[in-house]
């Protein structure tokens, strides 16, 4: 099949078929004598499964190395563990990112709490020194927590 037979099938732009081309995620590809492309029908698959992939949040490098030169080769294991370490990826942002809103959450709760006749650069400096002298004592604060 050509390019563009290709690209309505899979709903990608032919510069992005020729793309993943490029970077060796799609092989398999035939030039007919006039320099046109011409895809094998499994083609529709491996780009529906890089896509997939993507909207995932697998990055290409990734992907080239979870996809296998032959779809017919797929190792059931391999692919388990890859996906499982993958979610466990996403957990460990999930958490990371559940730590930085409520370092923001409690930003936002110290800048709120300002008194009225207080203005925010002086706010600020009180907000800082509570923070420092809670560090200090060994009182962990959400800004002074180690990430780990």
């Amino acid at each position: 099949m050509k390019i563009g037979e290709l690209a309505e099938r899979t709903g990608l732009a032919p510069s992005r078929i020729r793309f993943y081309e490029r970077i060796g995620l799609l092989k398999a590809v035939e030039r007919q004598a006039n320099g046109y492309r011409s895809y094998p029908d499994d083609a529709v698959l491996v780009l529906k499964l890089i896509a997939a992939g993507q909207n995932a949040g697998f990055s290409l490098e990734e992907l080239r190395t979870l996809l296998p030169s032959d779809l017919a080769s797929w190792e059931h294991g391999t692919l388990l563990q890859t996906l499982r370490r993958k979610v466990q990826d996403i957990e460990a942002l999930q958490a990371q990112l559940a730590q930085s809103k409520a370092h923001l959450v409690e930003l936002m709760a110290q800048i709120e709490a300002k008194p009225e006749d207080m203005d925010c650069a002086a706010n600020a400096r009180r907000w800082l020194s509570e923070m420092q002298l809670a560090g200090a004592e060994g009182t962990p604060t959400p800004w002074t927590r180690r990430r780990s």
